[in-house]
């Protein structure tokens, strides 16, 4: 079926579930599982409340935290997992890196951190879901939304 899943996370309540879904499907399918987690660049703060440096710094924190909360899931369960902390456009760098390990099946939460959050599917994911040549599961904090794309 699948011979390895990347699972995307920012930490978000969707992400958090795509981690259980992923996690659940790696320990089933005894695959290798990947996580990856990225510092949205393009988001430009361009007044002088908030220092741009100081924002990237706390993005970079979450998408550490993201990746180390995966990482102890993962280990409670049994599973390895093999994460990276990218930075640039979320979902170039998403396909980018299922490209570079040649996974089987990507993982998504629904929505993000975005403030948008229930307006539409999340703008990550939707760019994620159009442009991948590879399956994508798309979950949200319910579990799986029955959004599947190949």
């Amino acid at each position: 079926m699948y011979d390895s899943i990347l699972v995307a996370t920012d930490g978000s309540d969707d992400a958090s579930a795509a981690v259980t879904n992923a996690i659940s499907l790696a320990r089933a399918l005894e695959i290798p599982l990947y996580g990856v987690a990225v510092v949205e660049t393009r988001t430009a703060y361009d007044t002088g409340i908030v220092d741009p440096e100081e924002a990237e710094d706390r993005l970079r924190d979450q998408a550490r935290d993201s990746l180390e909360a995966l990482e102890r899931a993962a280990s409670e369960a049994g599973v390895s997992v093999t994460t990276a902390l990218r930075t640039g456009p979320p979902h170039e760098e998403i396909l980018a890196y299922a490209d570079e390990r040649d996974i089987g099946l990507l993982v998504v939460g629904s929505h993000g951190r975005s403030s948008f959050r229930r307006a539409l599917l999340g703008s990550t994911v939707d760019a994620v879901v159009r442009l991948s040549e590879r399956p994508v599961l798309v979950v949200d904090d319910e579990g799986a939304s029955g959004r599947t794309s190949s």
